[in-house]
């Protein structure tokens, strides 16, 4: 039990820079996806593609993995048996929502602007989920680092969007990345779920990816049909790893939300978010997005909340306080 506890600061750490370079990723994602929508004309269609490409490769590694389809198959019987909510099992329509917004949204307004609005989302359904508990997930309770940490992560998003929205960018376009913000929160806790039930983070991967690419090819299907003909596929292969990208990043939800809780993963993925987009946008601005000081200190600001929010009590309060609680419920 000591080495356990010993080891746990480790765990975290090593779990939380993973969630950093993860949310760096997406910020590349985002990019991508969006020049994809640019060169097909459509965001939508640019979103089936890459969920489509996340679905196709989770499907061919699934072959190889015994223990993965065992996992589905353990999905499958929580879901009869109703020792699971069938809900945890549409976690990828939000993915999807997220990766039609960057299509839409990100070639407007920059990378760094649209991640920090995708943050402001994020962080806020972050913090009410762990705070409520979802599943098998307890309940965390709102300890003052965690709720400092919220706070210094939401101050960075207005810092980081203040100069922004008064700009060309329309304010109203910010809606759709923070609704995609909530529902990524929500995704990332019903991933782990799926994960531990299926006891395989590939299964719950896929999992995630058939779900979304079923309701993106749907719409996909209806916008093909407004427009009258298929978009030409750009050449560029580099336009297409956009899909792989995003089974990184949904896996490492899976994998390392049971072990921080939403709140902390969400907070850390958004460092390496804003950290990467600054960058991007520094080096390879898109359109008239310009990289301006608010932008890069609200990147700054949410790695500090990232720090403040995983200090923890230590542990002889937190030995006290279960015994005070422990003798409390004994009288």
């Amino acid at each position: 039990m000591t080495h356990e506890h010993a080891l746990r600061p480790l765990v975290t750490t090593a779990a939380l820079l993973g969630a950093i370079v993860s949310g760096a990723l997406i910020a590349v994602q985002a990019r991508l996806n969006g020049e994809l929508a640019v060169e097909l004309g459509g965001a939508v269609i640019a979103a089936c593609i890459s969920f489509g490409i996340g679905t196709v490769i989770c499907a061919v590694a699934l072959l190889g993995g015994r223990n993965a389809r065992a996992g589905l198959a353990r999905i499958c019987s929580a879901v009869r048996d109703r020792s699971m909510s069938p809900w945890f099992l549409f976690g990828g329509v939000a993915g999807a929502l997220m990766v039609t917004s960057q299509g839409l949204v990100a070639p407007v307004l920059g990378v760094a602007l649209f991640t920090v609005a995708l943050v402001g989302g994020q962080t806020v359904g972050s913090l009410l989920i762990d705070r409520r508990g979802i599943g098998t997930m307890p309940a965390k309770a709102l300890t003052a680092p965690r709720l400092l940490g919220a706070v210094l992560a939401i101050g960075a998003v207005v810092w980081a969007v203040s100069d922004r929205v008064r700009g060309d960018a329309p304010w109203w376009l910010l809606l759709l990345p923070l609704v995609a913000g909530v529902g990524v929160s929500w995704q990332q806790a019903v991933n782990g779920q799926l994960r531990q039930r299926a006891e395989s983070v590939l299964a719950a991967t896929l999992v995630s990816f058939l779900a979304g690419t079923i309701v993106l090819a749907v719409a996909g299907v209806v916008d093909l049909a407004v427009i009258g003909a298929w978009p030409v596929l750009p050449a560029d292969p580099a336009l297409y790893l956009g899909g792989a990208i995003g089974v990184v990043f949904v896996a490492a939800g899976a994998a390392i939300v049971p072990l921080t809780g939403v709140l902390l993963f969400g907070l850390a993925t958004i460092a390496g978010q804003l950290t990467a987009a600054v960058l991007l946008d520094a080096l390879f601005p898109v359109a008239s997005a310009v990289l301006d000081l608010a932008t890069v200190g609200g990147a700054a600001l949410a790695v500090v909340a990232v720090g403040v929010a995983a200090i923890r009590r230590p542990t002889h309060l937190r030995a006290r306080r279960a015994t005070d609680s422990t003798g409390a419920s004994s009288r």
